[in-house]
């Protein structure tokens, strides 16, 4: 693990094993306390003030054992944001390479997104004072004029779920691009790394998934105009130190070269978070030597790192923080 740990603080894999140790070094101390009270002789001399002793020490036992299970639970469960950029990428919609006419028609709808104040006014209901937008899928129908989508609704806040509805940034300009074509909105939530290639299959029309551009997602989709600069960020231990003194994506970079193979980080599958650390040439990323751990998405591998089963997390910005900001205030 990455954190130092000093007298009593234990990762939480070792949490149960510190608490139960507690507990009985306790007991014995109970236990002598106790003895050393002497034979429990109510009506010889000195009986009663044994007795009274006696009281004291399970009222103490009892506040001892209360203290520790209080005490030895979630003490480093918070994690933490390095507020460094690891990369530059940018986010565009992945339109299906048959559908050219779709393509120009999302492009156009980009632009005046842009200029109208309408993209602002939705990223405020996720990064400022707004209030989310429920989006609503219809069921797929052949025979209708419907916009299918393609996305991985475990990516807040660009896509997520709650109940039956969808939220996000990409899932509120899904419902206003439909609005804007004339068509019905169909969502089909799946896992991340099957979304580019259910548009590359013409299964889908279009994917919005809080995709980063790259060469090889560029042989399955055509790429609009991007729409968001995104970068990839660490999370840790609330209590890691081991990057607070960079300043830089090279000095956060130097000392990831530096862990050895024992060394466990999550991603997402499918992501460029992945691709950064082991490792892809078209995007210019070397990769690490440690252990890249996926996960379903960033939320699983973020609760792994609590439980002490990773060093550290990599995923996207927007998510790390909204991910971030959710665990703890659990804790």
């Amino acid at each position: 693990m990455t954190n130092v740990n000093t007298f009593f603080i234990f990762s939480p894999e070792q949490i149960d094993i510190s608490r139960y140790l507690r507990i009985i070094i306790q007991c014995y101390t109970i236990i002598y306390i106790y003895q050393a009270c002497g034979p429990d002789n109510k009506t010889g001399p000195g009986g009663k003030g044994r007795t009274m002793k006696k009281i004291l020490v399970a009222a103490l036992a009892a506040v001892m054992t209360i203290a520790c299970l209080a005490g030895c639970g979630k003490a480093n469960d918070k994690v933490k944001v390095v507020n460094i950029d690891l990369t530059e990428e940018e986010y565009a919609f992945g339109v299906d390479k048959n559908q050219p006419e779709l393509l120009e028609k999302t492009n156009k709808f980009i632009a005046e997104i842009m200029s109208n104040g309408v993209f602002d006014e939705i990223c405020n209901h996720f990064f400022g004072d707004g209030t989310p937008v429920a989006v609503t899928s219809a069921s797929r129908d052949t025979s209708k004029n419907q916009l299918v989508v393609a996305t991985n609704a475990d990516f807040k806040p660009f896509e997520y779920k709650e109940g039956d509805s969808y939220y996000g940034i990409d899932m509120e300009i899904a419902a206003k691009l439909a609005e804007y074509l004339g068509k019905e909105l169909v969502i089909d939530n799946m896992e991340f790394d099957a979304v580019v290639l259910s548009v590359g299959q013409h299964k889908c029309d279009i994917a919005m998934a809080g995709l980063t551009v790259n060469e090889e997602r560029k042989s399955s989709v055509t790429f609009t105009t991007s729409y968001y600069k995104a970068a990839q960020k660490i999370i840790v231990k609330e209590n890691d130190k081991t990057f607070d003194s960079c300043k830089n994506a090279d000095d956060a970079a130097a000392i990831l070269k530096g862990f050895a193979k024992a060394k466990k980080v999550g991603v997402q599958n499918g992501t460029t978070g992945e691709l950064y650390c082991m490792g892809d040439a078209e995007m210019g990323f070397d990769g690490y030597g440690f252990t890249t751990v996926g996960f379903k998405n960033g939320s699983l591998a973020v609760q792994d790192l609590i439980n002490g089963n990773l060093d550290l997390v990599i995923i996207d910005a927007a998510p790390a923080d909204a991910i971030t900001e959710a665990i703890n205030k659990l804790q």
